[in-house]
């Protein structure tokens, strides 16, 4: 009987490309047999045992990329978010270094869902038993493309280019690997995403929200349509979001459109209630549990911790904060505002907090210089849901991390997406399709409707919807440079108490490779070479 090395062996196939250690990944959605004594030929008997193998891709793989360095990196490095934390802000002056400990961490986590993909889309097939449904094993088997996809799209966006890993067990013997052209990686991003169209279930998201967890073929589309906008296909990106739109498989959260879900709010979309919601295409899903790394740790990082009042179950809080820059970007009746930073003064009446030694549900924001969190003068609401209150936020950890989901993606970007591919690159538009996914944005944060637009203004769009969602420093990548460092370059990255200006140059839109990996495996300092499909 042949063993099936699943999690834990796959430490070891990241070891040997020199992808460094990782969090032990071992599934905590279910109950499972442990995976040090499954076996090739008894594992995987049954549908569900199928349906769970891809849980921990939705979460534990996915840590230590969440919890801090894709903030310090996609936030702070886009002028965002504003932090003076020596371990996460060295993107706030363009200044990390191939021996960031983040940055590491973010790239193992990634790499991690590419080993964890990879075994899954190689055996899954072999490993399942004549019992299991070959729907099953499919849909299955489409989550591991549709995850592998996502982790290189991060992966080639970051660093430009990467060794590509389609089996890990083929480079075992000989681990040193050269990295490949973006180009290259990009085709096995765009790969993988139609495998995943073929292979996923259709969905329609509906008041079920715990069936609405895992990926669908919708989301396999929408998240290709993405990557087609970054390859500036525009006919492609255009195609593929008409059909995720048509599809009406997704709804925004509140709005009047023909998109919206009447009844339902922007400040919907970030309530613990309301994980896997109608509008969410791709979220992590956290877990508390008793192992570090399978919550969300947002509550603790974002928020307000003064010395007296606190919105974090834990003893700290505030490591990141709104920028300088971004506290002026809202108009005043944009109901993202308030939803998306805490502003000095406004009132939040469900969300409990800690004052002094009591705890109270609602307050009041207090003054700039009370608020905490790096002297801001404000803090971040999306995401921090305040003290544990039951199913207000759920349950939390030891480390007083929380189930509340990370969105990946959600169908306002998908609207947005198909309104720039309409747009096409052209100076403006006043086409009907692209007007009528752009103003359904709008509408729902309670703006008016235009009749054109421009690039301009649906750039600072989605700057505004998707604010401390992890997208703007990727927008300000794939837009020209010179334009991308102006508007950096003009950002006031210090807090409310000094300002500061850095300006990037083309090599901080990439990041280094880390060290500790560079040394494991000398050829990704090499030039990148073809891969052969």
């Amino acid at each position: 009987m042949k063993t099936l090395y699943n999690f834990n062996f796959r430490k070891l196939f990241i070891t040997a490309f020199a992808l460094g250690s990782m969090l032990s990944c071992s599934n905590e959605f279910t109950d499972r047999p442990s995976e040090d004594s499954i076996s090739a030929d008894n594992y995987y008997e049954n549908d569900d045992q199928v349906r769970t193998a891809t849980d921990a891709l939705y979460y534990k793989t996915w840590f230590q990329f969440n919890n801090k360095f894709f903030y310090a990196l996609a936030e702070v490095g886009s002028g965002n978010m504003y932090t003076n934390s020596s371990d996460v802000n060295a993107m706030r002056s363009f200044g990390i270094t191939s021996a960031d400990a983040e940055m590491l961490a973010g790239w193992q986590a990634l790499w991690a869902n590419v080993a964890q993909a990879n075994y899954l889309i190689n055996n899954l097939q072999t490993n399942a038993s004549a019992s299991v449904s070959q729907s099953v094993i499919d849909n299955a088997l489409g989550e591991a493309y549709f995850i592998r996809a996502t982790a290189y799209f991060y992966l080639v966006r970051i660093w430009g280019p990467v060794p590509i890993i389609q089996n890990n067990l083929v480079h075992v013997t000989d681990p040193q690997l050269n990295t490949n052209y973006v180009d290259d990686v990009y085709e096995l991003i765009r790969r993988d995403y139609t495998n995943a169209i073929g292979l996923l279930e259709t969905k329609v998201r509906g008041a079920a929200y715990a069936s609405n967890a895992k990926v669908s073929k919708g989301s396999a589309k929408a998240m290709l349509a993405k990557v087609y906008l970054y390859n500036k296909n525009y006919a492609m990106a255009k195609q593929l979001a008409e059909e995720v739109i048509n599809s009406g498989e997704f709804k925004l959260l509140g709005g009047t459109s023909s998109y919206s879900l009447s009844g339902k709010s922007f400040a919907d979309l970030f309530k613990y209630a309301n994980n896997n919601n109608e509008e969410s295409i791709f979220a992590l899903q956290w877990k508390t549990d008793a192992n570090y790394g399978s919550a969300n740790n947002c509550n603790t990082q974002f928020g307000i911790s003064n010395g007296t009042i606190s919105t974090s179950n834990a003893s700290y809080g505030g490591v990141f904060a709104p920028s300088q820059d971004i506290l002026t970007l809202y108009e005043n009746n944009d109901v993202r505002k308030n939803e998306t930073i805490m502003f000095p003064g406004h009132d939040y009446p469900d969300m409990k907090i800690k004052n002094g030694l009591n705890f109270q549900v609602g307050f009041t924001v207090p003054a700039a210089d009370q608020i905490g969190g790096q002297g801001a003068g404000a803090a971040i609401k999306k995401y921090c849901i305040g003290i544990v209150n039951g199913n207000e936020t759920g349950p939390i950890d030891a480390w007083a991390m929380m189930n509340n989901n990370t969105y990946i993606m959600r169908y306002a970007d998908l609207l947005l997406i198909h309104a720039e591919a309409i747009l096409g690159g052209a100076a403006s538009t006043s086409d009907a399709a692209a007007l009528k996914s752009y103003n359904a944005i709008r509408n729902r944060a309670g703006l008016s409707d235009v009749t054109s637009f421009t690039f301009d203004d649906l750039f600072k769009e989605r700057r505004r919807e998707l604010a401390f969602e992890g997208d703007f420093w990727f927008d300000l990548g794939r837009i020209d440079r010179s334009k991308a460092i102006a508007i950096m370059a003009a950002q006031n990255r210090g807090n409310m108490f000094s300002a500061e200006y850095y300006t990037p140059d083309n090599n901080d839109f990439t990041l280094p490779y880390p060290a500790n990996d560079v040394a494991k495996n000398p050829k990704l300092l090499q030039a990148p070479v073809a891969y052969q499909f």
